[in-house]
């Protein structure tokens, strides 16, 4: 917030001049802790009732668009034969999230990137104003939309219930089945679950549609679930694993427990009988029965230590294994009850084969041929690209930041993760620009935020997570991906054809993230947040709050809230003059505030959003927006809602670098 983000705009020579109004900002940097995560996704429940509809809805849908398709046809020429001459034929949007300003100068002018100067040289090369805050869901909205967060409702990751004070997603409202019918051992849903987009405003590909004009859209956040408008789209952040939430990995290890994962992880303790190991592999939960109880499927691993290889079942999907390298995508298959199966997939790493054995399984993505929540419109369009380019991930954080930060999985693997995310969404993308005669395509790329947030401690010498480390083989990691980059933008410009219009954008910039702030400790700290008596605030999503008696609360990434009177369910600050002065005393006391550990300003301002927003949702902000310093972010306890714990302190995580 302190200094100017910025993003570019390319446009290819032979394009007509198009003027586009967009503000873009962003990244994504949210740890979600497995005990929040039952707060987080749409549930599994919402999955497996949906199951039941998918394969109807898609075989009628076919089927409408079949009958109705020479009406349309009729209806589109008769309305082009009013429509002026298009300044352009087919407009291209690559995104590049977090590709930074300074970097991309500075190897621009060591000469590494040939096609991105040749792009600025022959087009244009601009800034563009981020938005407050700097968050992927809040930029990535008002790029679509044109508008600012008090128009499109999205202000960071995460919202907070106003009744129970726990986080939700920010951009989906969940509405479950809660009246079944009782068959035997089974009961059946009376209704269907329902996930609703809480972005407001048309998007921009909505209002070419009301043209008549085609847009194909992969992988722009926050689009679960999808817009419907003439075109198709792929959903991106948000869209949950088959668990329901935003990204678990399982970790089946013989090494004895060291306590549960901080980020997104479970752990399975496994038993190794002769050259055999025999676990279960816990699904999503079984709501067709009495209790939810979680679907399970039997694992069984075959050791060959000779040949330092093992072979794992998964209830009849066998792959062959060999330490350190991630196998393809492995189809998992739960059956719910009679005639409804709900299918995942996932991938599978040997991480130890020696004294002790580990077993690492990514995060269960909704399988893309067959996927149970909405994730594409038209619905078949998931289907249809995974029977062109094979099975993909679609979970919206797809790469496993998680799994890095907690040692499970190794730097290289982490990249090969990364970069084959990317080349899934390279063949996305080719292909339907191959395909696009006139319209709009729209991809966002997502690897240049992952690298950076998981590799910048080797841009960083003085990074207390890079102190003591041996040298990486990886250290080179950001300045790699730029170069790769730089080959993508170099395949889109030899793709353009006379009369398009290319654009390559970045959302935010990045920098260190070598300190946390907890704001909740510096609230309580100053009294503005008391704790229930006996309690210490260790307690994870602000459980040891005494809401009867605090003012303040901070939640999500970048928000601070008052605790209202009449808004929040057990508010005592009264509306008006009582938190307008509240307000003001927070910031004053924010404003400037300095760590004493480095001397250094943490906190250059902090924003007053009643003066940063205006429009229909601007009442849904967060009281104030923190704008930290460069190094500095909210502390990883602040963002699991821990109250305890020292106001400032070292990140010493592979996750390093943010906005």
């Amino acid at each position: 917030m302190c200094d100017s983000r910025v993003a570019y705009i390319m446009r290819h020579p032979l394009h007509s001049l198009l003027r586009l109004r967009v503000l873009v900002a962003a990244g994504i940097f949210l740890a979600l802790p497995s005990a929040a995560q039952a707060y987080i996704g749409p549930g599994a429940g919402f999955a497996l009732l949906n199951s039941f509809f998918v394969l109807f809805a898609t075989i009628v849908m076919a089927a409408l668009s079949l009958v109705l398709w020479p009406f349309r046809l009729a209806l589109r020429a008769f309305r082009r034969r009013n429509r002026p001459r298009a300044l352009i034929k087919r407009l291209i949007i690559v995104g590049l999230d977090g590709q930074d300003p300074k970097l991309t100068d500075r190897f621009l002018k060591e000469g590494k990137l040939p096609h991105f100067k040749r792009l600025a040289e022959v087009g244009c090369y601009r800034p563009l104003r981020t938005t407050f805050p700097s968050v992927s869901p809040v930029a990535w909205s008002s790029f679509s939309t044109g508008t600012q967060p008090g128009r499109h409702n999205i202000f960071d990751f995460l919202d907070r219930d106003r009744r129970t004070y726990l986080p939700t997603l920010s951009s989906t409202q969940i509405v479950n089945v809660d009246r079944f019918l009782r068959v035997g051992r089974f009961r059946l849903p009376l209704g269907r679950a329902n996930v609703r987009l809480l972005r407001k405003s048309k998007p921009f590909w909505a209002v070419l549609g009301d043209h008549d004009i085609w847009s194909t859209i992969l992988r722009v956040p926050i689009t679960f679930p999808p817009d419907r408008f003439r075109g198709a789209e792929l959903s991106a952040m948000s869209v949950p694993d088959l668990l329901g939430t935003q990204g678990t990995f399982t970790l089946y290890s013989t090494r004895s427990s060291h306590g549960p994962f901080e980020e997104g992880g479970i752990r399975v303790p496994i038993r190794v009988d002769g050259d055999r190991i025999s676990t279960i592999l816990r699904g999503p939960e079984n709501v067709f029965r009495e209790g939810s109880p979680p679907m399970e499927l039997p694992l069984t691993m075959t050791l060959d230590r000779p040949s330092r290889s093992a072979r794992v079942d998964i209830d009849g999907s066998v792959v062959e294994l060999q330490p350190g390298r991630l196998s393809e995508w492995l189809t998992l298959r739960f059956h719910a009850a009679p005639g409804v199966v709900v299918t995942g997939i996932c991938r599978l790493l040997v991480t130890e084969l020696d004294e002790h054995v580990s077993l690492y399984m990514s995060p269960i993505n909704l399988d893309p041929d067959k996927p149970a929540m909405p994730i594409s419109h038209p619905s078949y369009y998931a289907t249809y690209l995974a029977k062109k380019i094979g099975k993909y991930s679609t979970l919206g954080l797809a790469e496993d930041t998680w799994a890095l930060n907690e040692g499970v999985i190794e730097e290289g693997v982490f990249l090969q993760q990364a970069y084959d995310v990317d080349a899934e969404r390279q063949k996305m993308f080719f292909s339907a620009l191959e395909k696009l005669r006139t319209g709009c395509l729209v991809c966002v790329f997502d690897a240049t935020d992952r690298i950076q947030h998981m590799f910048w401690r080797y841009l960083d010498a003085d990074h207390p997570a890079a102190r003591g480390r041996v040298p990486s083989d990886h250290r080179d990691a950001i300045e790699k991906l730029y170069q790769h980059n730089d080959a993508l933008i170099g395949r889109v410009m030899a793709g353009a054809r006379d009369g398009d219009l290319v654009m390559v954008l970045s959302d935010h910039g990045f920098n260190s993230f070598r300190r946390g702030v907890n704001l909740n400790s510096w609230l309580h700290a100053h009294g503005y947040l008391t704790l229930k008596a006996g309690t210490d605030g260790a307690a994870e999503w602000l459980r040891h709050v005494d809401w009867t008696t605090t003012k303040a609360y901070a939640l999500g990434l970048t928000g601070l809230f008052l605790n209202i009177k009449g808004r929040e369910a057990s508010g005592i600050v009264e509306p008006g003059r009582e938190a307008a002065e509240l307000k003001a005393d927070i910031l004053r006391e924010l404003n400037g505030l300095v760590d004493p550990a480095t001397g250094q300003v943490a906190i250059c301002e902090a924003f007053d959003t009643s003066q940063l927003y205006v429009g229909p949702y601007a009442a849904n902000a967060p009281d104030l927006l923190i704008g930290y310093n460069a190094g500095y972010r909210n502390a990883w306890t602040c963002a699991r809602g821990v109250v305890a714990g020292p106001v400032f302190e070292d990140n010493l995580k592979a996750w390093s670098g943010d906005h």
